[in-house]
Parts: C-alpha cells; sequence; structure tokens
C-alpha cells in the first residue's frame, strides 16, 4: 500500500531564508512558488513556507523524557543511517541545537535516536530515527 502524502503549511519571516534553509541545507526541492510562498519536496511530502513574519517561532515547551521539546514542531521519522548523516551535516554546518542529538527513552519500548534544531524564523524540527520501524507507535 502507498502511504498518502501530507502537506504542511507553516510561516516564515523571510523567503530567501527559507529557500537557502529548507533548500540548500535540508536538501529539499523546490516546488512552485509565488512572491508569498514556496511549495518543498519533504522527501516526498509538501511543505509550504508563507511568508507571515507576525506568526513565527515557537513559545510553549512539553517535558518529555527529561528534555524540554517545542510543542509546536514538524520533522521525519529517518532510518538511522540517514538520521546519522543529516546529525553529521547539522553538526559541520554550525547548527544551534535545540536538544542535541541523541538516544531517548534508552532500552524503553519507542527508542529513538532524535534531534532538534530551529529553521532562521524560529520554527521547531525534529528528526528522528528507530532501529526497529516496530516503535514507532510502540506503548
Amino acid at each position: 500500500m502507498t502511504r498518502p502524502r501530507f502537506h504542511l503549511a507553516f510561516p516564515v519571516r523571510d523567503l530567501a531564508e527559507a529557500r537557502a534553509f529548507y533548500g540548500d541545507l535540508l536538501g529539499c526541492p523546490e516546488g512552485r512558488s509565488s512572491p508569498d510562498w514556496i511549495d518543498f519536496d519533504f522527501h516526498g511530502h509538501q511543505i509550504v513556507a508563507h511568508l507571515a513574519p507576525d506568526e513565527v517561532g515557537h513559545r510553549q515547551t512539553s517535558a518529555v523524557d527529561g528534555e524540554q521539546v517545542p510543542v509546536r514542531h514538524f520533522g521525519l521519522i529517518l532510518t538511522l543511517e540517514a538520521w546519522r548523516a543529516l546529525a553529521d551535516r547539522l553538526e559541520a554546518a554550525g547548527t544551534q541545537f535545540i536538544i542535541p542529538p541523541q538516544v531517548r527513552f534508552k532500552g524503553q519500548p519507542g527508542e529513538q535516536a532524535t534531534l532538534f534544531f530551529l529553521d532562521p524564523s524560529g520554527n521547531a524540527l525534529e528528526f528522528k530515527a528507530f532501529a526497529d520501524d516496530a516503535m514507532v507507535f510502540a506503548k
């Protein structure tokens, strides 16, 4: 079965910054655009950066396994190999992490590699990986 693709629209303060961050750093091919928005191919999913500087940034956090996680965030579940490659690329680029690359829930159901960082507009992103894909929804 083919999984549906998701669509996510989010605010940014500057489209040139978004283009450099999502296109260049994260490697998301650009789709359609206008003076007010840009579509990106986020590993087969459509994300759309909308110019809305008054709505950017994360504001609330929630405790998860001893860390303060931004409540509003998005990201992907990658393979461990792809996650490590991304973590290395982000570290080499000097990315300031909210939560640095680490393993959460060690030895428990749902054990996962995770990292959090902000885009230039303050939107929080999380990328994670599971050694066993069956653990994604494990209780």
